[in-house]
């Protein structure tokens, strides 16, 4: 059998890896808003919505572009959408990652300032239309910054999750809700992400939740108790099954849609949570499904403060034991 070539530079940026979201961002940059609404119109999936908004959203200097948009379409959906998720992505930049304790008042106040703009925007959205998926999704993201408590981002996440029931962006969310870090608790962390997992259908990358609830609570045993500790829970039996058998029904099942924008993002956190534990080998088929393509999130809880560098040792080891 001929070798396979080696891999790769990782490629993290969604617009760099799928074409589709490159043709989008082309189009935001040179304000053709027609090619952006129909490059939305394209993407059927709401998942891949979601991550073709956050594309969007994370195009710094182009706010005045997506006001002209909503200008032109003050009742359109989409433009108020985007608009909402630039605001939040700017406000985010100002509170930084940071835990609450190492943010400044100042940091707190011109975040929530920028969620408020938001939040006006998408209020009308999901008044106008009380199905659309992206508003709903990014109400979730502005109750938890906003600090409106688990029950207000619950209740916009059902408000999702009755026509969407099975949105992984929106799970994603709900789950960082549920975490302690944001007033939440393991148990219900580890059981909505369980849940979710063995509710949606057969090849959904909605599995990769179990994986992001390990890696939350390993960072926080890192930086609580040491890596020793952290180590340990991810290495313990019922860690290391709950991932094989959520892996198995989500991205490594035939049925894993293989252009879905998710994956990539669910097999990366699969392949950390299985090489933070030292599984580097149960870690090889994440890695072959990836290829070069990753994304940032989680590699930073490993340890270091250059993901690149943590994916491609960790890829490199996994591929040669696995």
């Amino acid at each position: 059998m001929p070798a396979h070539p080696p891999p790769g530079r990782p490629v993290f940026e969604p617009a760099d890896r799928v074409p589709a979201l490159g043709a989008l961002r082309d189009a935001v940059l040179r304000h053709d808003w027609d090619a952006v609404s129909a490059a939305f119109e394209a993407h059927p999936d709401e998942d891949d919505r979601a991550l073709a908004c956050r594309v969007v959203a994370e195009i710094p200097d182009y706010d005045g572009f997506l006001r002209q948009a909503v200008d032109r379409d003050p009742r359109g959906p989409l433009a108020r959408s985007l608009l909402a998720d630039r605001l939040i992505q700017a406000g985010w930049a100002i509170r930084s990652g940071y835990r609450a304790q190492h943010v400044t008042r100042q940091q707190f106040d011109e975040f929530h300032a920028h969620l408020r703009r938001a939040e006006v925007l998408l209020i009308d959205v999901c008044a106008e239309h009380p199905q659309y998926a992206l508003a709903w999704y990014l109400r979730v993201i502005t109750s938890r910054g906003l600090e409106l408590g688990p029950g207000e981002t619950r209740r916009r996440y059902d408000r999702l999750a009755e026509h969407h029931p099975h949105h992984y962006p929106g799970q994603q969310q709900l789950l960082q809700q549920l975490c302690p870090k944001w007033g939440g608790t393991w148990e219900s962390a580890h059981g909505f992400a369980e849940e979710c997992a063995k509710a949606a259908p057969p090849g959904s990358p909605n599995g990769a939740l179990v994986a992001i609830a390990q890696m939350e609570q390993y960072l926080e045993l890192r930086e609580r108790a040491g890596d020793r500790a952290a180590e340990t829970y991810l290495r313990g039996a019922g860690s290391r099954q709950a991932l094989l058998d959520a892996a198995a029904r989500s991205v490594l099942h035939p049925a894993a849609r293989a252009g879905a924008y998710q994956l990539v993002g669910a097999h990366s956190a699969f392949a950390a949570a299985h090489c933070a534990a030292g599984r580097h080998a149960e870690a090889a088929a994440h890695f072959r499904a990836l290829g070069d393509r990753a994304s940032e999130f989680p590699w930073g809880y490993l340890g270091g403060s250059d993901h690149e560098a943590e994916f491609t040792r960790h890829r490199k080891t996994a591929l040669a034991k696995g």
